[in-house]
C-alpha cells in the first residue's frame, strides 16, 4: 500500500502553527481524545464516537494524524479484514495539552456565558 502524502505542504512558520496544524482543528483532536479513553478502536467503532462526522471526512482525518505520527494503524491478515488504531508515543504526549486545553475552555466558556456540554468519552478523556 502507498504511503499516503498530503496534497500541498503546510507552511509553518512557528511551533504554535506546528502544534495547531497536527492536532487542531475540530476533528483531529476529538478523535485524539477518543483514542486515549479507548486505547485501540476499529473504524466502526471510531466512528460511532464522532457522531456526526462523514466517512469522508474520517478517513481523510485518520490518514493526516497516521502520516503525523499520532496514532496508529495495525492491519491483521485475517477475513474479513480488521484494522485497529491507536495512539502513537507522540499521540499520547498531545494528550495532556489538549486536556489543559478543555480544563481552560471549562472555566473561560462558562464565564463567557456558554454552557460546555462534556459527555461520554470527553468526560473520561478530561476528568481520567
Amino acid at each position: 500500500m502507498a504511503k499516503y502524502k498530503k496534497k500541498l505542504d503546510d507552511d509553518i512558520r512557528c511551533p504554535l502553527e506546528y502544534g495547531l496544524a497536527i492536532f487542531g482543528g475540530k476533528w483531529k483532536s476529538r478523535i485524539i481524545c477518543v483514542l486515549s479513553a479507548n486505547e485501540k478502536l476499529r473504524y466502526s467503532q471510531i466512528r460511532k464516537e464522532m457522531y456526526n462526522i462523514t466517512d469522508a471526512v474520517l478517513t481523510t482525518t485518520l490518514k493526516d494524524l497516521i502520516e503525523d505520527g499520532i496514532i496508529n494503524r495495525k492491519s491483521y491478515d485475517e477475513i474479513p479484514p480488521k484494522v485497529e488504531y491507536s495512539l502513537t508515543q507522540k499521540g499520547k504526549s498531545v494528550v495532556p495539552i489538549l486536556q489543559s486545553i478543555c480544563q481552560w475552555s471549562d472555566v473561560f466558556y462558562k464565564e463567557d456565558g456558554g454552557n460546555v456540554r462534556c459527555y461520554g468519552t470527553y468526560v473520561t478523556f478530561l476528568y481520567g
